[in-house]
Order: C-alpha cells, then structure tokens, then sequence
C-alpha cells in the first residue's frame, strides 16, 4: 500500500503539472506515450511475435507531436501516410532472412500504434481546446477515480467475480463501486466547468465511468494473453505505465468526440 501511494503522489503532481502547462502536457504525453507503447511491444514479444519496434516507437512518438504543432495535414496526406507506414513494414518484413509471423508481426505493430499512440494522444487536444485545462483535469478525475474506487471497494467488499478468464482479482463489488466513486466526484468537479450543460456533463460522466473499466478490462486482456502480470514496473506497486493509462486511452477520445462533435 505504502509504494502505491508513494507511486500515486508521484502521478498526481506529474498530471497537475501537466494539465497547467500546455508544454509540459504534451512533452509528458510523448514520453507515456513512448514507454507505454514500448512496454506493450514488449509483453507482445512474450508471445514470440517478431516486431517492428524501432519503427513502431518513432511513428508513435511522431503522432502526439504532429498534433501538439497542429500540422494541417489533410484526409489526402493522411492517406498518404498510412500507406507509406504499411509500405515500410512490407519493405521491413521482406528485408529478414526468414519469414516469421509476418501477419501477426505487421498487425501488432499497427494496433500497438492505433491503441496506445493515437487515442492517447487525444489528452493535447483536449488541452487546446477552450476551457482545455479544467476539460483535461476533468477526464483524468473522473477516469481514474472509477480506478481508485473499484480498488478500495473491491478490497474491502469484494466477493463476486467480475470477469474471471479476464482477471481474477476484479470483483462485480468493485466495479460497482468504482462507477459510483466516478459519479460523485465527475459531479463535485462539474461544477467548474461552465460551457457544457449540467445533463450534459452527467451524461458523459456515466459514459466515461463505464469506458474507463472496459479500458482496464482490455488491458487485463492483452496481459492475460501474453501471461504477464503487469505491463511494467515503473511505479512500484501500481505496475508499469501502460497500467496507468489502460482506462484513459479510451476515455480520451470518446470524450474529445463528444465535445467536439456531438454537442
């Protein structure tokens, strides 16, 4: 318990550094970015698929960066990229000696990409949108207080199996009460927030409890299949940073959407 709260301390200054300065968010989204990415290549590699790391870590890098300086490439570029990118790998997969795994090999490097890079990324344009910081501080609060609820409830009142094939530990109590923690603290922080509606921000703040657990629940996924318990060990009694952000990949962009698009 001691080295999780030493670990959260440690976050949560990172993060309320990073929501306040628009520089600093996107300079720490690249670098979880990097090591989030690269310890998912990682648990991959476990499984004796061959990747294309190196590439997969510029490209991942590549992509928070390009939309912190808001490059204004268009659909056509785009596509021109994502081509290029699959291009590369075919070249990459056809320079080794010996063929192995190529389909699962180019698939994982991709997905690794998409997964962690591209929908991480959302967090700096949340940033840059008007009202960005409280908008940022919002996601975070509501996402990972769904994480510390369903921890604590499910430690203290855990009984009933969530998903058991998926992860063990993870209890129907906990969830429960992780979507309820996430409730009544996204409501408390609402308050501040003044160009979105108050059902408005109900709403979303029972979307993103929900979405916050599926994203915990993939990640136990991906470790279940790659027979790891954590995706690291960078923060002592937490795991590695993959770990942390397993809820928030997803919750990023489903909120950005929202904000951006559905309103």
């Amino acid at each position: 318990m001691m080295k999780r709260v030493v670990s959260s301390t440690f976050l949560i200054i990172l993060t309320i550094i990073g929501i306040a300065f628009k520089e600093l968010c996107a300079v720490i989204v690249c670098v979880v970015t990097f090591i989030a990415l690269y310890e998912f290549f990682y648990m991959v590699e476990k499984k004796g698929v061959r990747l294309f790391k190196p590439l997969g870590l510029i490209v991942g890098v590549f992509i928070p960066i390009t939309i912190y300086f808001r490059f204004p490439i268009k659909e056509g570029w785009q596509f021109s990229f994502v081509v290029l990118g699959l291009f590369l790998l075919f070249l990459l997969e056809l320079r080794k000696k010996r063929a192995h795994q190529p389909v699962f090999s180019i698939s994982a490097t991709v997905f690794g990409i998409l997964y962690i890079s591209w929908c991480f990324s959302f967090i700096i344009r949340i940033r840059q949108l008007p009202e960005g910081a409280l908008l940022a501080g919002f996601l975070i609060l509501v996402t990972k207080s769904s994480d510390m609820g369903a921890y604590f409830w499910g430690k203290a009142f855990g009984k009933t199996a969530l998903l058991e094939r998926v992860s063990p530990k993870k209890s129907l109590e906990g969830s429960i009460g992780g979507f309820f923690t996430s409730l009544v603290v996204g409501i408390i922080f609402s308050l501040f927030i003044g160009s979105i509606t108050f059902w408005e921000k109900f709403f979303l703040i029972i979307i993103l409890a929900i979405i916050a657990q599926l994203g915990d629940l993939f990640e136990s996924l991906i470790k279940r299949d790659c027979q790891v318990k954590d995706s690291g060990k960078i923060f002592p009694g937490m795991g590695g940073v993959l770990d942390v952000i397993d809820s928030i990949i997803f919750t990023a962009p489903t909120f950005y959407l929202y904000v951006t698009m559905m309103r």
